[in-house]
């Protein structure tokens, strides 16, 4: 196999790790916990994947686009600043948590002295990915998954929620020591720049923007439903979401994978047959998938999720319908971000927004099961709005070569 080979399968292989220590993660969790402790501990992983999305958005996804020889202090720069902007984020939420009662208190508590570690070591795969050494984060990854399922295993069952999530958290030590000393060789000299983060016009600023209307905006509904209504509906919720984890992973792959193979198609028919044929093979994976979880017997559910099956489980035909219609949304901001990439961003703010206010709109109405059917038609109403856009997208046809 050539370098470029072994690297795009360590890529790979690196997201299904990351992926599959999110999954194994909340599954852990929901069999070590009854429903409520598992609805803490889901509040406060909702709140740590927001964090976590932010971070990638404002320092990750702007360290991949560097190019040259500045990229060891590009990394740096990028290290420092998450260590110093989580630590301080970190006890915001320790001291919110100490003023909170009950379970959910303490878990935010415990979240607050852990972040700094679970945001650096997650953070130093953006850098590995500038590097283009993914085989770096490869290995500090799957340390990582290791460590995670020995740790949350080691816990007895009724763990609080405050114990899973220090267990969880000082887990990714060993895994950010790895990573630290495999990123060394490049940083090693380099000046730590953090002035260039606070500038206003910060690339990061727009991809921000965007996570947090595609995204977060949705994450942060689920996470009021704890605050406002009821912690277990957000547990049920994510709970449903965690069994359907194996197609984040094919629609994380997608995104990407597909611009650097689509974009060698060449024009637009070529690349909308391409993504509509994608589209509906994920969206029958999905419906599959969904269609097998319902079918299986509340014993192995409950093997999966604990107690949690039970409410989780009544959700599985709208949180199926979500995820097909994702899929189908997904290929359609996939072929915008080839065709005409500026376009995607008023899709997700639009859409976005729609679908938090039908999720709310659904549980003001039918409870949980409506939020997550509320989700489903967020995601249709997109995945709709989306492939009208390619549809009215001109592209120029290349002029004519001189005879």
């Amino acid at each position: 196999m050539s370098r470029r080979g072994v690297a795009a399968l360590a890529s790979v292989l690196d997201q299904a790790a990351s992926s599959a220590t999110n999954i194994l993660v909340l599954v852990l969790a929901a069999r070590l916990s009854s429903a409520a402790g598992f609805a803490a501990f889901s509040m406060v992983y909702v709140a740590f994947s927001v964090l976590l999305g932010l971070n990638m958005a404002y320092v990750g996804q702007s360290v991949v686009l560097e190019r040259g020889e500045r990229l060891g202090a590009v990394c740096r720069s990028a290290v420092a600043f998450t260590a110093a902007a989580s630590a301080a984020v970190g006890a915001v939420l320790a001291a919110v948590g100490a003023l909170l009662p009950g379970p959910a208190g303490g878990a935010f508590l415990a979240l607050g002295l852990v972040l700094p570690l679970v945001l650096l070591q997650d953070g130093l795969r953006y850098c590995f990915s500038a590097l283009r050494t993914p085989q770096r984060a490869l290995a500090a990854d799957a340390l990582r998954l290791v460590c995670v399922v020995a740790a949350l295993a080691a816990q007895p069952s009724g763990a609080a929620p405050a114990r899973l999530v220090l267990a969880w958290g000082l887990s990714a030590l060993p895994a950010l020591v790895l990573g630290l000393w495999l990123l060394r060789p490049y940083v090693r000299g380099e000046r730590a720049e953090l002035r260039p983060y606070l500038r206003r016009g910060h690339l990061g600023q727009r991809f921000v923007v965007e996570f947090a209307v595609g995204n977060g905006s949705s994450q942060l509904a689920v996470l009021g439903l704890g605050v406002f209504a009821t912690p277990l509906a957000v547990g049920a919720l994510r709970g449903a979401t965690t069994l359907f984890g194996p197609l984040n992973v094919l629609f994380n792959s997608a995104n990407a994978f597909g611009p650097p193979v689509l974009g060698r198609l060449g024009g637009k028919r070529a690349t909308v047959r391409a993504t509509v044929a994608l589209g509906l093979v994920l969206a029958a994976v999905g419906a599959g998938w969904a269609a097998a979880l319902y079918l299986l017997p509340a014993r192995y559910g409950r093997m999966l999720l604990g107690e949690t099956w039970e409410v989780a489980s009544e959700l599985l035909p709208a949180t199926g319908a979500q995820y097909a219609v994702m899929a189908l949304g997904t290929c359609a901001l996939l072929t915008l971000r080839v065709l005409e990439p500026k376009a995607t961003l008023s899709v997700q703010v639009v859409f976005s927004l729609l679908s938090v206010a039908l999720l709310l709109g659904g549980y003001a109405a039918f409870g949980a099961a409506g939020a997550a059917w509320g989700l489903a038609a967020g995601s249709a109403l997109k995945a709709s709005a989306a492939w009208l856009r390619v549809s009215r997208v001109r592209v120029p046809v290349p002029a004519a070569a001189p005879a």
